[in-house]
């Protein structure tokens, strides 16, 4: 995981190595003022030589100025190489995202998830830049100021340096405190987010269903336990942050005490005394930034830990040398296929068995429906076949090429989904309808906004095509973001088309629109329909009835409705008015 950290400051290491070189700067500065001090006490003024009194006193200042200058730069640019850091982060993990399975985002929230990307590397920012600038300092501050001690008074400077060891147990014991605590904070803080995000995705029905308090009440206990974790972190670190404090001012106490023996016994004159507690102000000032460091680097590595967590994600697997589909004819067979999916938490002991043992022929240009009760798999069917979620069992080609042997990418860009569920990204009709060919023309998104029966509504609105539809389409019609949709898909014009419930949910005179443009686009095209609403399916080359045992039926409608099986009870029952 530190390799990990530190392989993200090469692209910025111009900036960092001037930042180390400035903090060394300064380090040097701060050794050098104490023995400037020593000379004008013990020399210049009680020898009133006003000449080198100012020379010196100008040296000083010229000291303090190249101090501001040089401060200036590691605040600012320090910064600034954080923030790239962070945003190398940020692009790193978001491009790993693309690649995991649809399992991971089964199992993690999507508030979660962004809490993982934005807070937790929010911090790190501080780390990246602070961390070794502090780390280096503190180095060359002690071990500076340490030998200049040892050569003003050894028995002094040993006396100091004695106590160290008990600071350095209290911050050793207390460390793995402080790393539960942050942690537990990250999670809870996730949480929050999560339920924010799905609060806010769902404020049409809580407030449909006057659920208000309810949501104020799971929100307020989400926030509870937040500040309950973030309590315990800040008592934590309270505890680190007195006790040190306290250690601190116990030196500074010591070096008093025992160097006021040293003064009236004469081992020391009174130069030598100030230098040496302005000695110790730069010696303890490191330690100081030590104990800020530690905190900082709790705080930022339990973030990065879990930033670490998600780029060793394992992503979907590909072939080493995955074939490229080229333009699919369209033949797709499923031979004793199984499949089921992986429990929750994550243990990998497969759940109930969703297929055992299916095989299944679709000829190209042929349009099947599926149809059967909910759970039986439809849904699940049309997954597999763009490998959103890998088979348990048996293999699935498509034009005779297994697919687990192609690359993902030749075989999704062959398919087409149209689904009841439409998601349609926050932007303008014209970036939606262009997703399914980012470098389609003007003209081909407006061929394609006329094949799915939606141009003359567009042409209706003010902005036309550069009409902002809101987040997720919220400013559009069930209706109309199903036929963008379409129209994304025509743009794509894949040589295999899926269907799920795209009609269940609209109006009947919708539906009728709808139900062209599909018609339109499934021209030519391998057609797999997932339909609840039967009158959409009776043309279908072939009707295919799915239950929990696997196939029941297959059939034309004529002919399943002569076998009087399950299709036919299921068709009596929706028209039996």
């Amino acid at each position: 995981m530190l390799r990990r950290f530190i392989s993200y400051y090469k692209p910025h290491r111009t900036i960092f190595y001037a930042d180390m070189l400035c903090a060394a700067v300064v380090a040097v500065c701060d050794l050098f003022y104490p023995t400037i001090a020593k000379n004008i006490i013990n020399v210049y003024v009680p020898t009133q030589d006003w000449r080198r009194f100012l020379a010196w006193s100008g040296i000083l200042l010229g000291i303090y100025l190249v101090k501001a200058g040089l401060n200036f730069f590691i605040a600012y640019y320090g910064h600034i190489m954080g923030v790239r850091m962070q945003a190398d982060m940020r692009r790193d993990v978001f491009a790993r995202l693309q690649k995991l399975p649809f399992s991971f985002f089964d199992e993690n929230k999507t508030g979660v998830i962004m809490s993982r990307i934005i807070n937790d590397l929010q911090d790190v920012t501080e780390l990246a830049h602070h961390g070794p600038e502090d780390l280096f300092l503190s180095f060359v501050l002690l071990i500076g100021s340490f030998v200049i001690l040892m050569r003003i008074s050894l028995p002094l400077t040993l006396i100091i340096f004695a106590s160290l060891p008990i600071i350095i147990f209290f911050a050793v014991k207390i460390r793995r405190r402080m790393s539960t605590a942050f942690m537990e904070t990250r999670v809870k803080v996730g949480e929050v987010n999560a339920n924010l995000e799905n609060a806010i995705a769902g404020i049409r029905v809580s407030r449909a269903f006057t659920g208000d308090e309810h949501e104020n009440a799971k929100f307020e206990r989400f926030n509870r336990n937040y500040v309950a974790a973030r309590g315990n972190s800040y008592r934590v670190m309270a505890q680190f942050h007195t006790g040190m404090t306290f250690f601190m001012d116990m030196l500074y106490l010591i070096v008093i005490a025992a160097g006021g023996v040293f003064f009236f016994r004469g081992s020391i004159d009174g130069g030598e005394f100030t230098m040496f507690l302005l000695y110790i102000t730069t010696f303890l000032n490191p330690i100081k930034r030590l104990v800020s460091f530690y905190e900082q680097f709790q705080d930022g590595m339990t973030g990065f830990k879990r930033f670490d967590q998600l780029m060793n994600e394992h992503e979907e697997q590909e072939e080493r040398d995955a074939l490229e589909l080229p333009r699919a004819h369209g033949d797709i067979e499923f031979s004793d296929v199984s499949f089921s999916y992986e429990r929750e938490n994550g243990d990998n002991e497969p759940r109930r068995e969703i297929f055992r043992g299916l095989s299944l022929k679709i000829d190209a240009g042929r349009t099947v429906a599926l149809v059967g009760p909910s759970g039986g798999g439809k849904t699940t069917l049309c997954h597999l076949i763009p490998r959103f979620y890998e088979v348990s069992g048996g293999t699935i080609t498509i034009d005779g090429y297994d697919i687990t042997k192609l690359s993902r990418l030749s075989l999704r860009r062959n398919i087409g989904i149209v689904a009841q569920d439409v998601f349609l990204f926050t932007g303008t009709i014209r970036e939606n309808i262009a997703y399914g060919n980012l470098d389609a023309t003007e003209q081909e998104i407006i061929e394609a906004a006329k094949k799915a029966n939606i141009h003359d509504h567009i042409m209706t609105l003010p902005d036309g095509y550069d009409t902002y539809i809101g987040e997720r389409g919220v400013k559009l019609s069930g209706g109309q973001k199903q036929r963008i949709s379409i129209a994304r898909v025509f743009l794509k014009n894949p040589a295999i088309l899926i269907l799920d419930e795209a009609t269940s949910a609209l109006d009947n005179a919708t539906e009728m629109l709808i139900q062209d443009a599909l018609e339109k686009l499934a021209e030519g095209r391998t057609c797999i329909v997932v339909a609840h609403r039967l009158s959409t399916i009776k043309n279908a080359d072939e009707i295919i009835v799915l239950d929990d045992e696997g196939i029941r039926e297959r059939g034309t409608h004529e002919e399943l409705l002569a076998g009087a099986g399950v299709y036919a009870g299921l068709y009596q029952y929706q028209f039996r008015t």
